[in-house]
């Protein structure tokens, strides 16, 4: 795969575009004033894997708990600014890594200006997020809706607020809950300019409806080679963001960091449990950083074989199951030992 050559931004400790592997991004839902709440989800989504989380910045308050958190953790810090502008200078202040913002709808250039100049001299990006909800009002006339030309039109328009300021740190994402459209925007942004881009299916609903969405939109921009950073956005706990960001990745062989498990749909030859076996191990591999492919197929008849790429698997017979390693059998298990005897193999790998 042969990836779009974009300019490279450094968002505290991570970088963002060049060479640099596809960042994993997610946010914090607690209240903005509640620090406890934002400090066990920070913890969390690091824990997970997360690289970048981002906090909605609504008032001062918030821009306080933003600070404590950077003193409490190394993870970067995106703070997501709308309207008030001096909320990302405070924010700048308080040691964020990144600035969210849409350069339209903070005022006058000379408050454009002020944030692109304390950003520079902090050496911090901006992301620039335009949503298929965010577009002016002139564009959607002129294109009749919020379509994919519409929201590139006017993400080059907030470019050139921060361009006209000589600031050049920018990442651009223009989200759609709308997957065609969605990709096509990311098609057209990424052929106009250089700058990295932020993936993502905006309002991509529960977790099973996001995980469709976010892996056709997402995975398929991916596989043209664009894309820098992601976020899947799911409504429940940000940590699931995370393992769905990572399982992408691993899906279309980009930052292979975690085991990949591959399972058969089962047919009349299945006599074990494998549809429990499989969330079973899927759940107990979840944390394990290890590129590896683990099969778990349904009968012996010809799971070794139909597996043979994988580095390790089982397949199932009646109330026990074969462990075998790149397509040859190590040995006969019993069910209730299955989960535990592929860990101690797992580990010698």
């Amino acid at each position: 795969m042969i990836r779009r050559v974009s300019r490279q931004v450094t968002v505290g400790n991570i970088k963002i575009g060049g060479d640099a592997p596809i960042a994993i991004q997610s946010m914090l839902n607690a209240p903005a004033s509640d620090y406890q709440g934002n400090l066990a989800q920070l913890k969390a989504l690091e824990e997970a894997g997360c690289e970048i989380v981002r906090m909605a910045v609504p008032d001062m308050d918030a821009v306080k708990v933003l600070g404590k958190l950077k003193e409490s953790s190394d993870v970067p810090l995106v703070a997501d600014i709308h309207f008030d502008y001096r909320l990302a200078l405070e924010s700048l202040e308080a040691g964020v890594d990144k600035i969210r913002i849409n350069p339209g709808n903070i005022g006058s250039s000379e408050r454009v200006a002020a944030v692109a100049d304390a950003c520079s001299l902090k050496k911090v990006p901006i992301r620039i997020g335009v949503n298929s909800g965010s577009v002016e009002k002139d564009l959607l006339e002129k294109f009749g809706g919020a379509t994919p030309e519409a929201m590139v039109e006017s993400a080059f328009r907030h470019v050139k607020l921060l361009e006209d300021c000589g600031f050049y740190d920018t990442v651009i994402s223009i989200k759609s809950s709308d997957v065609e459209n969605m990709v096509a925007a990311y098609s057209l942004v990424a052929e106009r300019c250089d700058y990295p881009l932020h993936l993502g299916v905006t309002e991509a609903g529960t977790e099973r409806s996001s995980l469709v969405k976010s892996s056709i939109g997402i995975g398929s921009l991916l596989l043209k080679g664009i894309g820098d950073t992601l976020r899947v956005s799911i409504t429940d706990s940000p940590v699931k963001e995370i393992y769905a960001a990572r399982n992408i990745l691993n899906a279309v062989n980009l930052r292979v960091e975690t085991p990949q498990i591959v399972a058969c749909p089962t047919c009349g030859r299945t006599k074990i449990d494998l549809v429990s076996l499989a969330n079973e191990v899927e759940e107990a591999v979840k944390n394990i950083k290890k590129p590896v492919k683990i099969a778990v197929m349904g009968c012996v008849v010809n799971g070794p074989g139909e597996a043979r790429e994988a580095d390790i698997g089982i397949a199932g017979g009646d109330g026990c199951a074969v462990l075998f390693k790149k397509g040859e059998i190590l040995r006969k298990v019993s069910e209730k030992d299955i989960v535990k005897e592929l860990l101690d193999e797992l580990d010698k790998i």
